[in-house]
């Protein structure tokens, strides 16, 4: 008779820690790398507070575009402090290990993080499809009460299919090897390291994802067909110049995000795939929530006039 699964199972004692291999190959590196990530987390937070603080301040900044933008700079505060933290905690203790708990934890704010920003960027497409596409209707579409409503649910679209999976993903056992061959708690990197029937949760994995993936970028690639179709029947160059500007900044996150995501969940996994899809991912955890501030402070004239009155207002106060 065949030992059955459980049988096995029974014979496999649990692990209840889990070793984060993140970029082990760079052994020597690893107080530079900590320099690096330290200047990138200072350089994020400081840059999304800021754009958050000025589009609350500023009340040339309180219209749609900029309120969807402070929700998405806030949201990329979140989304950095969950990665970089621990990565940093790693690289200058060299305790790599972290607890199954503090894993499923971190998979949880993740996951519903990157689904939020998917939802976000689909929300601020539709602004700009809106605004350049039917600018007499702007107005009276996308009043106060719908940008609430678009953020809100931004927002809450993300909390349920991501809790579902998480409280699935729960009940799951580890045993045998405990090294997760990643720098933060991936799915497929997780889920690999689990014992026992795993089918259920990633067909869940897949459905959820889906739908909170697949709909808001078919959206967002909508939005810009229409806001290029319309940019290109513009007769002066000057007006497509103008109309274009007020969309590029967000066309290059979306193109930033999107195509990093898509190389790392999407492109065909191999032996030697492996330290690439780390440094894909790095572009989508680490980098692009660094580069999003600079993107829309560089490109936007109104940030950049309500950013050089904001630091003249605060080197003015302090000379008092």
């Amino acid at each position: 008779m065949k030992p059955t699964e459980n049988a096995t199972y029974i014979n496999c004692t649990d692990i209840s820690e889990f070793i984060m291999l993140g970029f082990e190959s760079l052994h020597d590196l690893q107080f530079l790398l900590f320099l690096v990530l330290l200047v990138i987390y200072i350089i994020t937070i400081s840059g999304n507070l800021t754009i958050f603080l000025l589009v609350v301040s500023s009340s040339q900044l309180h219209t749609p575009m900029y309120f969807f933008l402070g929700n998405f700079s806030c949201m990329e505060t979140f989304y950095s402090s969950v990665i970089l933290p621990r990565m940093l905690t790693s690289l200058i203790t060299g305790d790599r290990t972290i607890s199954v708990k503090d894993c499923l934890v971190q998979l949880y704010f993740f996951g519903f993080l990157v689904c939020t920003e998917c939802y976000l960027l689909a929300v601020m497409s539709y602004d700009r499809y809106l605004a350049i596409c039917q600018p007499l209707h702007y107005g009276t579409l996308m009043n106060e009460k719908f940008c609430l409503k678009l953020a809100a649910g931004s927002w809450l679209c993300a909390l349920l299919p991501i809790s579902i999976i998480i409280i699935v993903m729960s009940s799951l056992h580890f045993c045998g090897s405990a090294g997760i061959d990643h720098f933060f708690c991936d799915f497929p990197a997780f889920i690999k390291l689990a014992s026992g029937d795993t089918q259920l949760v990633q067909v869940l994995a897949f459905i959820f994802s889906a739908i909170d993936t697949l709909p808001p970028f078919v959206l967002t690639l909508t939005s810009y067909f229409h806001i290029i179709a319309t940019i290109l029947r513009i007769p002066s160059i000057t007006g497509r110049k103008k109309a274009f500007s007020t969309c590029s900044s967000h066309l290059t996150v979306v193109i930033i995000f999107y195509g990093t995501l898509m190389a790392v969940y999407i492109l065909p996994k191999s032996e030697t795939w492996g330290d690439m899809n780390k440094i894909f991912s790095l572009f989508y955890t680490v980098l692009t929530p660094m580069v999003n501030p600079l993107v829309y402070c560089l490109r936007n004239k109104e940030v950049k006039q309500c950013l050089r009155r904001w630091i003249r207002n605060l080197l003015g106060f302090q000379k008092l």
